[in-house]
Protein backbone atom coordinates (compact mmCIF):
# COMPACT_ATOMS: atom_id res chain seq x y z
CA UNK A 1 0.00 0.00 0.00
CA UNK A 2 1.13 3.25 -1.28
CA UNK A 3 0.52 6.17 1.01
CA UNK A 4 0.11 8.29 -1.57
CA UNK A 5 -2.68 6.75 -3.46
CA UNK A 6 -5.05 6.96 -0.48
CA UNK A 7 -7.27 9.65 -0.95
CA UNK A 8 -7.94 11.63 1.77
CA UNK A 9 -11.23 11.32 2.75
CA UNK A 10 -12.93 11.47 6.35
CA UNK A 11 -15.39 8.91 7.78
CA UNK A 12 -18.10 12.31 8.32
CA UNK A 13 -17.14 12.74 4.85
CA UNK A 14 -18.16 8.93 4.13
CA UNK A 15 -21.28 9.05 6.12
CA UNK A 16 -22.56 12.40 4.40
CA UNK A 17 -22.44 10.15 0.94
CA UNK A 18 -24.58 6.87 2.63
CA UNK A 19 -26.90 10.10 4.10
CA UNK A 20 -27.41 11.73 0.72
CA UNK A 21 -27.91 8.64 -0.98
CA UNK A 22 -30.56 7.13 1.25
CA UNK A 23 -32.64 10.17 1.46
CA UNK A 24 -32.28 11.40 -2.17
CA UNK A 25 -32.51 15.27 -0.94
CA UNK A 26 -29.56 17.61 0.54
CA UNK A 27 -32.43 18.96 2.81
CA UNK A 28 -33.55 15.77 4.27
CA UNK A 29 -30.01 14.69 4.50
CA UNK A 30 -28.41 17.65 6.55
CA UNK A 31 -31.78 17.90 8.59
CA UNK A 32 -30.42 14.19 9.61
CA UNK A 33 -26.57 14.64 9.73
CA UNK A 34 -27.55 18.23 11.71
CA UNK A 35 -25.17 20.71 9.48
CA UNK A 36 -26.45 23.30 7.38
CA UNK A 37 -27.26 22.10 3.76
CA UNK A 38 -24.48 24.41 2.32
CA UNK A 39 -21.95 22.59 4.61
CA UNK A 40 -23.58 19.33 3.22
CA UNK A 41 -22.93 20.66 -0.44
CA UNK A 42 -19.43 21.65 0.48
CA UNK A 43 -18.24 18.37 1.57
CA UNK A 44 -20.23 16.39 -1.42
CA UNK A 45 -18.21 18.40 -4.07
CA UNK A 46 -14.82 18.49 -2.27
CA UNK A 47 -15.26 14.64 -2.33
CA UNK A 48 -15.81 14.52 -6.07
CA UNK A 49 -13.19 16.57 -6.31
CA UNK A 50 -10.60 14.25 -4.39
CA UNK A 51 -12.48 11.34 -6.06
CA UNK A 52 -12.19 12.74 -10.13
CA UNK A 53 -16.11 11.67 -9.88
CA UNK A 54 -19.27 12.62 -9.89
CA UNK A 55 -20.99 10.81 -7.30
CA UNK A 56 -24.77 12.73 -7.42
CA UNK A 57 -26.77 14.25 -10.66
CA UNK A 58 -28.75 17.47 -9.27
CA UNK A 59 -31.78 18.45 -10.26
CA UNK A 60 -34.64 20.63 -9.20
CA UNK A 61 -36.73 17.42 -8.01
CA UNK A 62 -34.79 14.69 -6.31
CA UNK A 63 -30.93 14.14 -5.90
CA UNK A 64 -30.06 11.13 -8.40
CA UNK A 65 -26.94 8.63 -7.09
CA UNK A 66 -24.61 7.95 -10.64
CA UNK A 67 -23.27 4.14 -10.35
CA UNK A 68 -19.63 5.97 -9.27
CA UNK A 69 -21.77 6.72 -6.01
CA UNK A 70 -22.99 3.86 -5.59
CA UNK A 71 -20.10 1.87 -5.63
CA UNK A 72 -19.13 4.24 -3.30
CA UNK A 73 -21.67 3.51 -0.54
CA UNK A 74 -21.01 0.03 -1.29
CA UNK A 75 -17.46 0.57 0.51
CA UNK A 76 -18.64 3.47 2.87
CA UNK A 77 -21.01 1.12 4.46
CA UNK A 78 -18.00 -1.43 5.21
CA UNK A 79 -15.79 1.23 6.22
CA UNK A 80 -17.91 2.68 8.27
CA UNK A 81 -19.16 -0.63 9.49
CA UNK A 82 -15.49 -1.45 10.25
CA UNK A 83 -14.29 1.41 12.44
CA UNK A 84 -17.86 0.94 14.13
CA UNK A 85 -16.83 -2.52 15.30
CA UNK A 86 -13.11 -1.43 16.47
CA UNK A 87 -14.20 1.98 18.11
CA UNK A 88 -16.73 -0.10 20.52
CA UNK A 89 -13.76 -1.64 22.10
CA UNK A 90 -10.68 -3.17 20.69
CA UNK A 91 -9.90 -5.48 23.52
CA UNK A 92 -13.33 -6.92 23.62
CA UNK A 93 -13.35 -7.86 19.98
CA UNK A 94 -10.26 -10.87 19.64
CA UNK A 95 -12.67 -12.54 23.12
CA UNK A 96 -15.90 -12.11 20.98
CA UNK A 97 -17.69 -10.12 23.45
CA UNK A 98 -18.47 -7.57 20.87
CA UNK A 99 -18.40 -6.84 17.47
CA UNK A 100 -20.91 -7.67 14.25
CA UNK A 101 -20.87 -11.01 12.07
CA UNK A 102 -22.90 -10.37 8.60
CA UNK A 103 -23.63 -13.42 6.50
CA UNK A 104 -24.74 -13.37 2.71
CA UNK A 105 -27.46 -16.43 2.26
CA UNK A 106 -30.33 -17.96 0.09
CA UNK A 107 -33.75 -17.66 1.68
CA UNK A 108 -34.33 -21.03 2.23
CA UNK A 109 -31.74 -21.27 4.49
CA UNK A 110 -32.27 -17.83 6.15
CA UNK A 111 -34.95 -19.32 6.93
CA UNK A 112 -34.38 -22.64 8.04
CA UNK A 113 -31.49 -23.67 9.05
CA UNK A 114 -29.79 -20.20 10.37
CA UNK A 115 -31.81 -19.48 12.96
CA UNK A 116 -30.64 -22.78 14.86
CA UNK A 117 -27.01 -21.77 14.47
CA UNK A 118 -27.99 -18.21 15.07
CA UNK A 119 -29.15 -19.11 18.45
CA UNK A 120 -25.72 -21.74 19.19
CA UNK A 121 -23.45 -19.02 18.47
CA UNK A 122 -25.43 -16.28 20.37
CA UNK A 123 -25.57 -18.50 23.34
CA UNK A 124 -22.04 -17.88 24.62
CA UNK A 125 -21.65 -14.31 22.64
CA UNK A 126 -24.86 -12.43 23.19
CA UNK A 127 -23.47 -9.39 22.78
CA UNK A 128 -22.54 -9.97 18.84
CA UNK A 129 -24.67 -8.65 16.40
CA UNK A 130 -25.25 -10.83 13.39
CA UNK A 131 -26.89 -9.43 10.10
CA UNK A 132 -28.52 -11.79 7.52
CA UNK A 133 -28.64 -10.38 4.16
CA UNK A 134 -30.91 -12.75 1.50
CA UNK A 135 -30.65 -13.23 -2.17
CA UNK A 136 -29.77 -15.13 -4.92
CA UNK A 137 -26.23 -16.19 -6.25
CA UNK A 138 -25.62 -13.00 -7.75
CA UNK A 139 -26.65 -10.44 -4.45
CA UNK A 140 -24.70 -13.43 -2.38
CA UNK A 141 -21.46 -13.01 -4.64
CA UNK A 142 -21.96 -8.54 -4.44
CA UNK A 143 -22.13 -8.68 -0.99
CA UNK A 144 -19.18 -10.57 -0.84
CA UNK A 145 -16.83 -8.97 -3.32
CA UNK A 146 -17.81 -5.34 -1.93
CA UNK A 147 -17.36 -6.46 1.40
CA UNK A 148 -20.79 -6.09 3.18
CA UNK A 149 -21.00 -9.49 4.10
CA UNK A 150 -18.26 -11.64 6.00
CA UNK A 151 -18.81 -14.36 4.07
CA UNK A 152 -21.57 -16.11 1.99
CA UNK A 153 -23.21 -19.31 1.72
CA UNK A 154 -24.95 -20.58 -1.29
CA UNK A 155 -24.35 -22.20 -4.63
CA UNK A 156 -20.45 -22.80 -5.62
CA UNK A 157 -20.51 -23.63 -9.36
CA UNK A 158 -19.24 -21.02 -11.75
CA UNK A 159 -18.00 -18.15 -9.18
CA UNK A 160 -16.10 -15.19 -10.45
CA UNK A 161 -11.78 -15.84 -9.74
CA UNK A 162 -11.61 -12.89 -7.35
CA UNK A 163 -13.55 -15.61 -4.99
CA UNK A 164 -13.10 -18.39 -3.06
CA UNK A 165 -15.61 -21.50 -2.18
CA UNK A 166 -15.09 -24.61 0.51
CA UNK A 167 -17.79 -27.30 -0.75
CA UNK A 168 -20.35 -28.16 1.92
CA UNK A 169 -22.36 -30.47 0.41
CA UNK A 170 -23.96 -31.28 -3.08
CA UNK A 171 -27.48 -31.46 -3.19
CA UNK A 172 -29.80 -33.61 -5.45
CA UNK A 173 -32.99 -31.96 -7.12
CA UNK A 174 -36.39 -32.64 -6.48
CA UNK A 175 -39.67 -32.66 -8.52
CA UNK A 176 -42.29 -30.76 -6.16
CA UNK A 177 -46.41 -31.14 -6.72
CA UNK A 178 -49.48 -31.01 -5.18
CA UNK A 179 -50.87 -34.26 -3.56
CA UNK A 180 -53.43 -34.57 -6.28
CA UNK A 181 -50.91 -34.18 -8.88
CA UNK A 182 -50.38 -37.57 -11.15
CA UNK A 183 -46.53 -37.72 -9.71
CA UNK A 184 -48.01 -38.70 -6.50
CA UNK A 185 -49.71 -42.10 -7.68
CA UNK A 186 -46.53 -43.19 -9.49
CA UNK A 187 -44.78 -46.31 -7.44
CA UNK A 188 -40.82 -45.81 -8.61
CA UNK A 189 -40.33 -42.82 -6.70
CA UNK A 190 -38.85 -40.59 -8.98
CA UNK A 191 -39.84 -38.07 -11.83
CA UNK A 192 -38.03 -38.21 -14.72
CA UNK A 193 -36.75 -34.79 -16.25
CA UNK A 194 -38.92 -36.20 -19.63
CA UNK A 195 -42.03 -36.01 -17.54
CA UNK A 196 -42.05 -32.20 -16.89
CA UNK A 197 -42.18 -31.55 -20.84
CA UNK A 198 -45.84 -30.95 -20.36
CA UNK A 199 -46.08 -29.41 -17.09
CA UNK A 200 -46.64 -25.77 -16.06
CA UNK A 201 -43.45 -25.14 -14.46
CA UNK A 202 -43.19 -22.58 -11.31
CA UNK A 203 -39.46 -21.19 -11.09
CA UNK A 204 -36.66 -18.24 -9.86
CA UNK A 205 -35.66 -16.18 -12.68
CA UNK A 206 -33.69 -17.31 -15.82
CA UNK A 207 -29.91 -16.07 -14.42
CA UNK A 208 -30.34 -18.15 -11.44
CA UNK A 209 -27.82 -21.44 -11.07
CA UNK A 210 -30.84 -23.85 -10.63
CA UNK A 211 -32.60 -22.39 -13.60
CA UNK A 212 -29.72 -22.59 -16.00
CA UNK A 213 -29.15 -25.95 -14.43
CA UNK A 214 -32.72 -27.30 -15.27
CA UNK A 215 -33.02 -25.48 -18.59
CA UNK A 216 -29.13 -26.98 -19.30
CA UNK A 217 -30.22 -30.50 -18.60
CA UNK A 218 -33.45 -29.88 -21.12
CA UNK A 219 -31.65 -28.64 -23.59
CA UNK A 220 -29.47 -31.48 -23.53
CA UNK A 221 -31.92 -34.03 -23.98
CA UNK A 222 -34.46 -31.96 -26.34
CA UNK A 223 -36.72 -31.17 -24.25
CA UNK A 224 -38.93 -27.90 -24.13
CA UNK A 225 -39.81 -26.89 -20.56
CA UNK A 226 -43.34 -24.65 -19.80
CA UNK A 227 -42.20 -22.21 -17.62
CA UNK A 228 -45.44 -20.28 -15.86
CA UNK A 229 -45.27 -18.60 -12.76
CA UNK A 230 -40.92 -16.73 -12.21
CA UNK A 231 -40.63 -15.63 -8.52
CA UNK A 232 -37.65 -14.31 -7.00
CA UNK A 233 -37.34 -16.37 -3.84
CA UNK A 234 -37.12 -20.25 -3.69
CA UNK A 235 -39.28 -20.03 -0.67
CA UNK A 236 -41.74 -18.50 -2.30
CA UNK A 237 -42.53 -21.52 -4.80
CA UNK A 238 -43.34 -23.66 -2.23
CA UNK A 239 -46.26 -21.58 -1.47
CA UNK A 240 -47.62 -21.86 -5.34
CA UNK A 241 -47.56 -25.51 -5.73
CA UNK A 242 -49.29 -25.88 -2.51
CA UNK A 243 -52.02 -23.35 -4.11
CA UNK A 244 -51.93 -25.68 -7.20
CA UNK A 245 -50.56 -23.45 -9.44
CA UNK A 246 -48.15 -25.45 -10.92
CA UNK A 247 -44.88 -28.04 -10.11
CA UNK A 248 -41.29 -27.21 -9.51
CA UNK A 249 -37.25 -28.37 -9.29
CA UNK A 250 -35.70 -27.29 -5.88
CA UNK A 251 -32.76 -28.32 -4.10
CA UNK A 252 -33.79 -30.91 -1.45
CA UNK A 253 -32.85 -28.19 1.43
CA UNK A 254 -36.08 -25.99 0.49
CA UNK A 255 -38.12 -29.17 1.53
CA UNK A 256 -39.51 -28.26 5.01
CA UNK A 257 -39.26 -31.70 7.50
CA UNK A 258 -41.30 -34.11 6.61
CA UNK A 259 -44.47 -35.33 6.83
CA UNK A 260 -45.36 -33.22 3.85
CA UNK A 261 -49.51 -32.46 3.96
CA UNK A 262 -50.10 -29.71 1.24
CA UNK A 263 -47.80 -30.79 -1.56
CA UNK A 264 -45.25 -34.12 -2.17
CA UNK A 265 -41.44 -33.97 -3.56
CA UNK A 266 -39.70 -36.96 -5.77
CA UNK A 267 -36.10 -37.17 -6.55
CA UNK A 268 -35.52 -36.18 -9.81
CA UNK A 269 -33.79 -38.32 -11.95
CA UNK A 270 -33.18 -39.40 -15.71
CA UNK A 271 -30.81 -36.88 -15.55
CA UNK A 272 -30.30 -36.86 -11.75
CA UNK A 273 -29.43 -32.93 -10.97
CA UNK A 274 -27.77 -30.98 -7.92
CA UNK A 275 -26.24 -28.23 -6.68
CA UNK A 276 -23.21 -27.27 -5.03
CA UNK A 277 -23.60 -25.29 -2.35
CA UNK A 278 -20.73 -24.31 0.23
CA UNK A 279 -19.07 -21.28 1.70
CA UNK A 280 -17.87 -18.18 -0.14
CA UNK A 281 -15.46 -15.68 0.77
CA UNK A 282 -13.21 -12.52 -0.30
CA UNK A 283 -9.72 -13.89 -0.65
CA UNK A 284 -7.37 -11.98 1.39
CA UNK A 285 -10.11 -10.46 3.35
CA UNK A 286 -9.65 -10.44 7.05
CA UNK A 287 -12.03 -12.45 9.03
CA UNK A 288 -12.83 -11.61 12.80
CA UNK A 289 -13.26 -14.37 15.44
CA UNK A 290 -16.68 -13.70 15.34
CA UNK A 291 -17.23 -14.43 11.49
CA UNK A 292 -14.71 -17.47 12.07
CA UNK A 293 -16.86 -18.89 14.37
CA UNK A 294 -19.78 -18.97 13.06
CA UNK A 295 -18.47 -20.44 9.44
CA UNK A 296 -17.17 -23.18 12.12
CA UNK A 297 -21.10 -23.62 13.15
CA UNK A 298 -22.02 -23.99 9.59
CA UNK A 299 -19.46 -26.03 8.34
CA UNK A 300 -20.20 -28.66 11.96
CA UNK A 301 -24.33 -28.47 10.66
CA UNK A 302 -23.27 -29.69 7.48
CA UNK A 303 -20.98 -33.06 8.76
CA UNK A 304 -23.70 -33.95 11.11
CA UNK A 305 -26.27 -33.71 7.81
CA UNK A 306 -24.12 -35.59 5.98
CA UNK A 307 -23.03 -38.09 8.59
CA UNK A 308 -26.83 -38.54 8.88
CA UNK A 309 -28.57 -38.55 5.23
CA UNK A 310 -25.31 -40.20 3.99
CA UNK A 311 -24.41 -37.26 2.14
CA UNK A 312 -27.39 -36.44 0.07
CA UNK A 313 -28.57 -33.82 1.24
CA UNK A 314 -27.57 -30.35 2.15
CA UNK A 315 -28.49 -28.14 5.25
CA UNK A 316 -31.03 -25.76 3.73
CA UNK A 317 -28.95 -23.41 1.90
CA UNK A 318 -31.34 -23.27 -1.63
Amino acid sequence: MRPFDIPDIRARELLTVIALSEYGSFVAAAAYLKTSQPALTRTIKRLERVLGVTLFFRNTRRVEITAAGRELVTAAERILGDLEVTARGLSEVPKEQRGRVTISTHSAFAGNELPQLVRKFRETRPSIEVRIREGRQTEIIEDVRSGLADFGIGPVDSLPDTLSSELLLREPLYAVFPPTHLFATKKRGKVRLEDLRDEILISGPVDTMLRRLVDGAASNAGISLRYGVTVERLMSILGHVRAGVGIAVVPEGVLPPKPWKEFEATALSEPALALSFGLITLPGRYLTPAASSMMALVRERARVLTHSLNGSRLPTAG
